[in-house]
């Protein structure tokens, strides 16, 4: 039996409104997205997957004490320079990175992850400059 290997994959856009999302929930929804894993045409070591826009970033739900219980830590690589930040604070400063974080923990470590990373493009307000691409509204 021969193995499929897909010649040439076209990727989709697609754009997904986080507003009143669970944020673990929204972000398994995302890279299985972006993975491909919906298509038929699914090659795990392929990038066949869709573009995501994810917009209104800053109007995720976080369920339970995650507000103020989850942390964000960074290491600066000095002596006392670890870095902890609260889902709270982070919602606040920036709100991109909190649902890129929660995506690219779920996409594959290596060359075809990194690859995968820019497949996603996270906006904190309703706006964002992807019109061109005529992304087609999915609903969760």
């Amino acid at each position: 039996m021969k193995t499929y290997m897909p010649k040439e994959v076209a990727p989709d856009w697609v754009l997904v409104d986080a507003e009143g999302q669970i944020l673990g929930r929204l972000a398994t929804r995302i890279a299985s997205i972006i993975r491909g894993k919906h298509k038929p045409t699914f090659t795990p070591n392929m990038s066949t997957g869709d573009y995501v826009i994810v917009i209104n970033a800053d109007k995720i739900v976080l369920t339970g004490n995650k507000l103020d219980g989850k942390v964000y830590t960074r290491y600066t690589g000095y002596q006392g320079g670890l870095k902890v930040e609260t889902a709270r604070t982070a919602i606040a400063k920036h709100p991109d990175r909190v649902i890129e974080h929660a995506v690219f923990g779920m996409l594959p470590k290596g060359r075809l992850g990194r690859t995968l990373h820019t497949h996603l493009k996270v906006y904190a307000g309703s706006q964002h400059p992807h019109e061109a691409q005529q992304p087609r509204k999915l609903e969760f």
